[in-house]
């Protein structure tokens, strides 16, 4: 989380691995999209993902930590853990791509990094979106695989859609779990009996941050009749298009995740609070899994978390929006 987004994507080689390409002519609205997303300065904080009794099974075993000491810079750190380290340049504040024994890789450092790896474990493990495999974890520290990118197509948005319908049909045990962060925003990763306990949960402690309660709690207390059926399945959980990465292999990768169980619609509604989500993507979807009625009816809904969090982070525009979606649904 925390680069800003035109309302469309430029359909030009993205040189980077979280860079947002710049705006071209729109493509056709699902739902209208808010401001861009703004950027905040990374905190300091190892983070971690509280896993369920009963994830998903990693593909393999966790990458080696370094015996390296946190305190040392990174540079020092990957190169004694996996070898001498050619810096081939900064992505952002806290991400770096780096070259090791002929492999290009990407270092992140600092808040929630070690809380991304093991949902990209996660994410891995299942059937969905390809995510960057994990090579390296540290406090404060990790290390993936590079993803070369190429222009986003036709193939890129229909794979996008399939795949990640199959991701949604991935059982995840409880509501709620999984991680402590959604970006820079530390949020509890407490299991939830049910959907309804983990919405009000989730929204209300988002609101008791931004002077929002006492608004959110008329609304928490009609999810029960808000609330589609179905879930817990297990979600990237900050699905905007600054985290989908369109791979030269013709494939989306997803990268940055805030795994949890959720229900499937808080993926889709965040993937368009930032842009405009292409018809081919939810047709392809819905190929797949089909969508549930009523569904176009709750996407604001499913963005009152993202939004809140904004608020919490940024404020601003983002408060006056989520004000707005709490007056329709409360």
């Amino acid at each position: 989380m925390g680069r800003s987004l035109p309302a469309a994507w430029d359909d030009d080689l993205l040189a980077d691995q979280d860079i947002v390409p710049r705006a071209r002519s729109p493509t056709k609205v699902v739902n209208l999209s808010i401001p861009a997303r703004a950027t905040t300065p990374p905190a300091s904080d190892t983070g971690s993902v509280s896993v369920p009794s009963t994830p998903p099974s990693p593909a393999s075993p966790a990458p080696p930590a370094s015996p390296a000491s946190p305190a040392a810079p990174w540079p020092e750190r990957v190169a004694e853990a996996l070898g001498p380290v050619e810096h081939l340049g900064t992505l952002g504040g806290n991400v770096a791509r780096v070259r090791v024994a002929g492999r290009d890789l990407v270092v992140k450092t600092g808040t929630g990094v070690v809380d991304g790896a093991g949902g990209l474990r996660a994410l891995a493990a299942v059937d969905g979106p390809p995510v960057p495999a994990v090579v390296l974890v540290e406090p404060d520290l990790v290390v993936t695989t590079w993803v070369d990118q190429g222009p986003r197509t036709p193939g890129h948005e229909e794979s996008l859609g399939r795949s990640l319908a199959r991701l949604h049909r991935a059982r995840w045990p409880v509501w709620g779990g999984g991680s402590s962060w959604i970006g820079d925003c530390p949020v509890s990763p407490d299991e939830q009996p049910d959907a309804v306990a983990f919405t009000r949960t989730r929204l209300l402690e988002l609101a008791g941050r931004c002077g929002r309660e006492r608004a959110v709690s008329g609304l928490a207390e009609r999810l029960d009749e808000l609330l589609p059926p179905g879930g817990p399945a297990l979600l990237h959980g900050d699905l905007w298009w600054g985290n989908v990465l369109w791979g030269a292999d013709g494939r989306p990768w997803l990268i940055d995740p805030s795994v949890h169980g959720g229900h499937p619609e808080e993926d889709l509604a965040m993937l368009g609070l930032f842009g405009a989500v292409p018809d081919r993507v939810l047709a392809a979807y819905g190929e797949v899994r089909p969508l549930d009625p009523g569904w176009e009816e709750r996407v604001d809904l499913f963005r009152l978390v993202p939004l809140l969090v904004h608020t919490v982070l940024f404020g601003g525009g983002y408060g006056a929006q989520a004000d707005a979606v709490i007056r329709r649904y409360r």
